[in-house]
């Protein structure tokens, strides 16, 4: 197929704040977790798919095959809709106390705006 790209499992594009690897970003409707570090507007590849231990609220409980969020504002995940947006589910659960700061979660590597 002359028009095929790519797989889509990685994109690279301008990073929209600093991240180090291994960090969660938001590009609009698209969340990945980078490869490696990058500054503001530099290139970085951002990996759409794929199960990531990523930065969570601490006081927040999940259970296996909770819908995870994205807070951009505070740049972790969140059992919590409102605001954030969908970016897979967990596959681990996890206490809700103030040191479980890290969740499980397999990213669903769609593009599409918050759901409840």
């Amino acid at each position: 197929m002359k028009n095929f790209v790519q797989a889509g499992d990685v994109v690279t594009l301008a990073a929209p704040y600093a991240l180090t690897s291994g960090q969660g970003a938001k590009a609009g409707q698209l969340f990945g977790v980078a490869s490696g570090d990058a500054a503001n507007g530099a290139d970085v590849a951002l990996k759409t798919s794929g199960v990531f231990d990523l930065i969570k609220i601490g006081s927040q409980a999940w259970t296996i095959g909770q819908l995870v969020y994205w807070d951009d504002t505070n740049k972790r995940c969140t059992n919590v809709a409102t605001g954030s947006l969908l970016i897979g589910v967990a596959v681990a659960a996890v206490a809700g106390g103030a040191g479980n700061t890290v969740g499980r979660v397999r990213l669903n590597a769609s593009f599409r705006a918050n759901e409840p």
